[in-house]
């Protein structure tokens, strides 16, 4: 694709358009059709199946959110796996908290980490970093096999279409439980209130059954499906609106403050529905 504008259908009836000022690299995955843009309003922005994944200009709100949220909460987060993410954007937040350890990324395609390297450098910026732990394969498999090992889990999918199926289930929450430490979080990116209430309806019944803890929060993301954008966090002990002031250190962040951090658990009304609450 280049210089022309790039549609992506969000639903059946509505869609958006981007400018593409010329492709960088297109190729069809052993997963997934990956392309790689840049656009005039975004920067370079990467596609995975016609669907806008993330972007140079607003990257930075997703990935924050994904990843200070559930850090913060927890008071000693030594351990960090994310499922997916394979643009490095997360793994890059992650890097912010000294307390981290090691932080493991188990992706299903590695051409996304290799492209995003290449055409997305400031995003995938700490893959090198020896903390971090960069591994292709299947995350769901990942997850079914680990037991008690991690303090944190973030996943960083993409929407519930293709190889990410899986990463919406009843089944994959309950073994992010198996995974996860006795005091341990866990992240998902839940998709929008707008075009997939029912999803997030879902999601939140499915994590209430395995955490004792759940919470739905938001973000504004322009580039996805109509900029509001939610997260369900699941804890086993820790909740993110309880989390005192001391426990918060300076990082650098774009969107992402203290103040934020449980502003973003104040939701709609019609947001708020979807839980159940």
């Amino acid at each position: 694709m280049a210089g022309f504008w790039f549609t992506e259908k969000q639903t059946e009836n509505f869609s958006i358009k981007i400018k593409v000022n010329r492709t960088l690299h297109t190729e069809q995955t052993d997963f997934q059709l990956l392309e790689m843009a840049e656009t005039a309003e975004w920067g370079n922005m990467l596609f995975l199946d016609g669907m806008v994944m993330t972007s140079e200009k607003d990257e930075f709100v997703y990935h924050e959110m994904v990843a200070h949220v559930p850090l913060f909460t927890h008071p000693n987060p030594k351990n960090v796996l994310v499922v997916g993410g394979g643009d490095g954007g997360v793994i890059r937040e992650i890097m912010k908290h000294p307390q981290v350890m090691k932080a493991t990324l188990v992706d299903i395609d590695g051409k996304v980490i290799e492209y995003s390297k290449k055409y997305l450098p400031t995003i995938a910026s700490e893959l090198e970093n020896p903390r971090v732990d960069v591994q292709v394969g299947d995350g769901f498999m990942h997850i079914a096999k680990a037991e008690n090992e991690y303090d944190v889990i973030m996943v960083d999918s993409t929407e519930p279409v293709g190889p990410a199926v899986n990463l919406f289930s009843k089944g994959f929450y309950a073994g992010i439980s198996k995974a996860l430490k006795e005091d341990g979080i866990f992240v998902a990116q839940s998709d929008n209130p707008w075009f997939t209430p029912d999803l997030i309806k879902q999601v939140q019944s499915d994590v209430k059954e395995i955490f004792p803890i759940t919470r739905l929060y938001t973000a504004n993301i322009p580039t996805y499906p109509s900029g509001l954008w939610c997260f369900t966090l699941g804890s086993k002990k820790y909740d993110p609106l309880e989390v005192e002031d001391a426990r918060f250190h300076e990082i650098d962040t774009k969107y992402y403050t203290k103040e934020l951090h449980k502003a973003a658990f104040v939701l709609p009304k019609f947001v708020k529905d979807l839980t159940g609450e």
